[in-house]
């Protein structure tokens, strides 16, 4: 009797450890049953009509600039201007010494009174010659003579009034003047310098028509192809192009696109543009370097996406897309161009009520189900 009592309690311990042991997991199976979806943010593409646009380096220059040269000889007397401002045209720049000039003029104007003098000399003779030969009293070589003196004398008069006319010139180099208004540059020279200009002009400074600046990029040729036409079509303003410095569109400058070169570059497939910006301020410089956001193409119904939504593997660009019973679904898109850096073209792939999936791509998977929390 002992003996099956204890065979009859060992038997009850062991289905209550078992009953216990299969409680046990139960209930972790169940907690492993009840895990949540995974969150995951979603969008549906945007769909509107949009300027494509590209960024172009460029770099600017001036209008009109030159250099400033002397083209007489002597010493710098004065400078009259202030460095880097605006002057307008015929402003004196510098003067060098005309001592040496205005005793060359003197002597020019002397020579032209005395040929003038000869020539009324020369006048009066051979009207007098032509007289007397009409009652013999001079010969008909003595009148070719005197018709051959006065033509003498008015080619002297000529060439004593171009030498004037050099001598005032080179009398006038000795004021330096801007041969067009602009901002003149820090000089080359000094007051007390000597310059040979008569030998070589020598560069005494630089001046800048910078009121419009030029804005000097390349594109290239097959994009240039799309903005020809957007201009024929007149679809695109190409009056306003926006120039940037930096990150930003500082004073709000745009260009007017005014030229584009009647060649391609072989050697990087290129066509040069440029643009005119008004410099209204300023504040641009010859060399600067910017960047030009030049439109090429209207895209009147795009769909967008985020472009940190696209994934790329062997098989190309694909996007995660949540269906109705919010599964994840692989999906092979054909992307275009980028838009404000941010959004993608979708040629096709999508369809505007998808729902794409815009973070955690790493985690998810195709097939994975999901809980999509809408967002833009």
């Amino acid at each position: 009797m002992k003996a099956s009592a204890h065979i009859h309690t060992a038997a009850i311990l062991s289905l209550t450890a078992l009953t216990a042991f299969t409680s046990c997991h139960s209930r972790k199976d169940d907690k492993k049953g009840d895990t949540p979806e995974m969150s995951v943010n979603v969008a549906t593409p945007q769909t509107d009509s949009i300027v494509l646009s590209k960024s172009y380096p460029a770099f600017l220059l001036a209008d009109r600039d030159a250099a400033v040269v002397a083209r007489v000889t002597g010493y710098i007397t004065a400078k009259h201007y202030e460095d880097g401002t605006l002057v307008k045209e015929g402003t004196p720049l510098f003067t060098i010494e005309s001592t040496t000039y205005r005793s060359q003029l003197a002597e020019a104007q002397s020579r032209l009174e005395s040929a003038k003098a000869n020539h009324d000399y020369c006048q009066r003779q051979f009207e007098a010659m032509t007289k007397a030969l009409e009652s013999d009293a001079v010969s008909k070589m003595d009148v070719i003579q005197a018709e051959s003196n006065l033509r003498q004398s008015e080619a002297e008069i000529k060439s004593a009034q171009a030498a004037v006319t050099t001598a005032n010139m080179m009398l006038g180099y000795c004021t330096v003047r801007a041969p067009f208004t602009g901002r003149v540059s820090s000089p080359e020279v000094v007051v007390g310098d000597y310059v040979a200009g008569e030998g070589a002009p020598v560069k005494m400074t630089t001046i800048y028509d910078d009121r419009t600046i030029l804005t000097i990029f390349s594109v290239e040729d097959s994009r240039y192809i799309n903005i020809a036409d957007a201009m024929k079509k007149k679809q695109i303003d190409y009056g306003h192009v926006p120039v940037l410095f930096g990150d930003s569109i500082i004073g709000g400058y745009t260009g007017k696109l005014d030229y584009a070169s009647p060649d391609v570059q072989k050697g990087t497939g290129t066509v040069t543009l440029r643009l005119l910006v008004d410099n209204h301020n300023g504040e641009l410089k010859s060399g600067m370097y910017a960047s030009v956001d030049l439109p090429y193409a209207i895209e009147p119904d795009a769909m967008l996406i985020k472009d940190a939504a696209i994934g790329t593997d062997q098989l190309g660009k694909y996007v995660y897309v949540v269906n109705d019973s919010n599964k994840v679904v692989y999906t092979p898109i054909e992307t275009g161009d980028i838009y404000h850096d941010t959004l993608r073209i979708v040629k096709s792939g999508l369809s505007p009520t998808d729902r794409y999936v815009t973070q955690a791509l790493l985690k998810v998977r195709d097939g994975m189900t999901v809980k999509p929390i809408s967002a833009r």
